[in-house]
């Protein structure tokens, strides 16, 4: 029974050592280290953001470079009103006008077959062609 008197001292005096306030040398955080920290992970998501939003915008222009040219193609528009246009889309060597309205998209009429340069949407000349006309055009 006398093992429990010195349980009960030795508690007593580890919980006294326990509320004594122990002070270590703490220096206070360097500021500008933690701002520039901040500010470095906050670009760095900035950064990952806006990649990000500019490979969804950008997906089609980029797997199209890679792969082949696609073969539908939207030649021209002629809005009509708030939801009537007329379109003119190329597909190979077809060329189709059709309308779409709130009803829908119908095919209004088969045009005659278009050379390949017009269905791959080079219909504006190149920076050297344009550059070419305008030199050949002044004496």
């Amino acid at each position: 029974m006398k093992i429990l008197p010195a349980i009960a001292s030795l508690t007593l005096v580890c919980a006294a050592q326990a509320a004594e306030p122990v002070s270590l040398p703490v220096a206070p955080p360097e500021v500008g280290a933690s701002v520039l920290r901040v500010l470095g992970g906050l670009v760095f998501v900035l950064a990952l953001f806006l990649g990000g939003v500019w490979a969804v915008r950008n997906w089609q222009r980029v797997a199209v470079q890679r792969g082949q040219a696609p073969k539908l193609n939207v030649l021209e528009v002629k809005s009509l009103g708030q939801r009537n246009a007329l379109y003119v889309v190329g597909y190979e060597q077809q060329r189709l006008l059709l309308a779409s309205s709130a009803t829908g998209v119908t095919l209004l009429s088969h045009l005659p077959n278009a050379d390949a340069g017009e269905i791959t949407g080079a219909t504006t000349p190149s920076f050297a062609e344009a550059l070419q006309q305008v030199l050949t055009r002044k004496p």
